[in-house]
C-alpha cells in the first residue's frame, strides 16, 4: 500500500533555513519516510521534476520564487500534494496559497504529530482521484452514477448541492476556499453571493450529515472555506 496509507513517503523539505531542513529531514526518517530538500524555489521545481516525490512541504518565504508562485508553477503539470508552511498566520495569505493549489497550511512553530497526520491526509486525498467510489463514514458518492448514499440509504440532492459535493469530493481532505467553491459551482455568478453558497451548504448538510449543527463530513475551515473530512481523522 505505501504512500497511498501514508506510510514510506518521497517528502521534499523546502525551506531556506537549514536548521528547518535538517529537523524534518531527521524526524521524518526517523518515521520511515525518505527526504529530499531544497533551499529555493527554484530548486523545488527541478527536485519535483528529477526526484520525483509524493508530497512536498513547502515554506511560504523563500528567498527567490515565495511558496505561492512555487505552487502555481508545481500546478501547471502536477498534482503532487503540496503542505505550505509560514510563520505569517494571516488569512489572505492562506486563502492566496490554497487558491494557488495548495492542499494544507500550516503555521510555525509546528508538532510534529499534526504534521505526520496531515501528510497522511494530504497523501490519501490524492489516491482518491483513482477510486471510482467516496466513502468516508456512513457517506458515500459515486461519482460516475451521480449517486449519494447515507447508511445504505439513497440521498436525493439538488443539482447545485449535488455540484458542490462532488467539488468536495473531488478535492477531499483539501480545503476549498469559498471563492474556489462559488467560481466551481457558480461559474457565471457574481463571486459577491456568498448568502448562496452558505445557505446551499447548509441545506447539504441537512440531508447527509447525523447533525448539520455538528457537521462529520463538510467541515468548516473558519475565515477560508470548507473541506470533505478523509477518513476516521481527516
Amino acid at each position: 500500500m505505501g504512500a497511498a496509507n501514508g506510510d514510506g513517503m518521497r517528502v521534499l523539505v523546502v525551506d531556506d533555513e537549514p536548521a528547518i531542513r535538517r529537523y524534518l529531514r531527521v524526524a521524518l526518517m526517523a518515521h520511515g519516510h525518505t527526504v529530499f530538500d531544497a533551499a529555493t524555489g527554484q530548486e523545488a521545481v527541478t527536485a519535483v521534476g528529477a526526484q520525483r516525490p509524493d508530497l512536498v512541504i513547502l515554506d511560504l518565504g523563500l528567498p527567490d520564487l515565495n511558496g505561492i508562485e512555487v505552487t502555481r508553477l508545481l500546478r501547471e503539470w502536477s498534482q503532487i500534494p503540496i503542505i505550505i508552511m509560514s510563520v505569517n498566520e494571516q488569512e489572505a495569505d492562506k486563502i492566496a496559497a490554497l487558491d494557488a493549489g495548495a492542499d494544507d497550511y500550516m503555521t510555525k512553530p509546528f508538532s510534529l504529530g499534526e504534521l505526520l497526520a496531515r501528510m497522511r491526509v494530504a497523501i490519501r486525498r490524492a489516491a482518491l482521484k483513482t477510486e471510482p467510489v467516496f466513502s468516508v463514514g456512513d457517506l458515500a458518492v459515486d461519482l460516475s452514477r451521480r449517486a449519494v448514499m447515507v447508511a445504505g440509504r439513497r440521498v436525493d440532492l439538488t443539482p447545485t448541492e449535488y455540484d458542490l459535493l462532488r467539488a468536495l469530493v473531488t478535492h477531499a481532505g483539501k480545503v476549498l476556499t469559498r471563492h474556489h467553491l462559488l467560481r466551481e459551482v457558480w461559474p457565471t455568478e457574481q463571486e459577491q453571493n456568498m448568502h448562496l453558497l452558505q445557505v446551499n451548504i447548509s441545506n447539504l448538510r441537512h440531508k447527509i450529515e447525523r447533525d448539520a449543527t455538528r457537521p462529520e463530513y463538510v467541515l468548516t475551515e473558519p475565515g477560508v472555506g470548507y473541506r470533505l473530512r478523509v477518513g476516521a481523522s481527516g
